[in-house]
C-alpha cells in the first residue's frame, strides 16, 4: 500500500502521536486514583517502562494502543507495508520480552488494551484493584 503523504507530512503526523499520557492512560489513572490506589507513572527502571507501577504490591500496568501494539495483528498485518508490519511485529516481540522480564522479577503484569479502556474503563480499573489487593499491597 503506497503512502499518500509526503515524507514531511508523514513526519509531522507521526510527531503528533504521543507515547505517554494518552487519553486511555489518563482515564485509567484518574479512576484508579479516585479509588484510593496510589502508583508511580512511567517507571523507567522497570522493563518496558510501565504506564502504572504499584511498587508495594509489585503490579505493573501497561495500557497499549490497539494499532501500535498489534491487537489481533495476524488479522490485519497483511494490509500493511513491510515497514509497518516489521515495526509492529517488533513492538509485539519487545512487549513479550518485557512481560517475561517483569514476571521473572516477581511482578504481576496487567495489560489493558485501548479499546477495552474506551469500552469499559471501570472494569479495567477493577482488574488493577483486584491485583493490587490480592498481592497484599495497600491502597
Amino acid at each position: 500500500m503506497a503512502d499518500n503523504l509526503t515524507p514531511e507530512q508523514r513526519s509531522y503526523t507521526m510527531s503528533r502521536i504521543r507515547s505517554r499520557n494518552t487519553k486511555p492512560e489518563l482515564v485509567v489513572r484518574k479512576l484508579a486514583h479516585a479509588r484510593g490506589l496510589r502508583f508511580r507513572i512511567h517507571q523507567q527502571q522497570l522493563p518496558g517502562c510501565p504506564d502504572l507501577a504499584f511498587s508495594r504490591s509489585r503490579v505493573a500496568v501497561f495500557i497499549d494502543g490497539d494499532f501500535w501494539h498489534g491487537w489481533r495483528f495476524p488479522r490485519w498485518s497483511s494490509k500493511l507495508s513491510a515497514y509497518w508490519e516489521a515495526k509492529i511485529d517488533g513492538n509485539r516481540r519487545r512487549d513479550r520480552s518485557n512481560f517475561r522480564r517483569l514476571r521473572n522479577m516477581g511482578w504481576i503484569v496487567i495489560r489493558l488494551w485501548e479499546h477495552d479502556v474506551e469500552r469499559n474503563p471501570e472494569t479495567c480499573v477493577d482488574r488493577i484493584e483486584r491485583a493490587v489487593l490480592r498481592a497484599g499491597g495497600m491502597k
